[in-house]
């Protein structure tokens, strides 16, 4: 019983942490329809300010607050990631390409995969392509 009692919270605090999907290898292909996929959505200032926080909240760490390519883990991780702000950075890949990257990951950055819905997805790449307009 009291083994029971020390266990429990422990694979039940185990269990609710939330899990990653596996990131896509750099060097495996985008797929061919990805690139093809057009951006449905029509952004507003509603959709830019859910995108910008979930920007906030797991991307910046890495791809920095405005994009530059310089957040907080990028030393510790040894990573050298595209500077957004840019406007080359981007210049050569759709838009597609950049969704199937936010919801399946590329090399060490995890996917969204299905925690976010894909027009939430959708006006990341509208927010992404914005941090080269400033």
């Amino acid at each position: 019983m009291l083994k029971s009692v020390i266990v429990l919270p422990g694979l039940l605090w185990f269990a609710l942490l939330p899990q990653q999907p596996a990131a896509v290898p750099a060097a495996a292909p985008i797929p061919a329809d990805a690139a093809t996929l057009v951006n449905p959505v029509k952004p507003s200032a509603e959709s830019q300010a859910h995108a910008k926080k979930m920007y906030g909240y797991d991307c910046a760490m890495c791809h920095g607050a405005t994009g530059d390519g310089k957040g907080d883990l990028v030393a510790d991780m040894k990573l050298q990631l595209k500077d957004y702000t840019d406007p080359a950075a981007l210049k050569a890949m759709p838009d597609g390409e950049i969704f199937y990257i936010i919801k399946n990951g590329r090399g060490q950055m995890p996917g969204e995969g299905d925690r976010l819905k894909p027009d939430d997805i959708w006006n990341m790449v509208v927010l992404v392509r914005s941090f080269a307009k400033k």
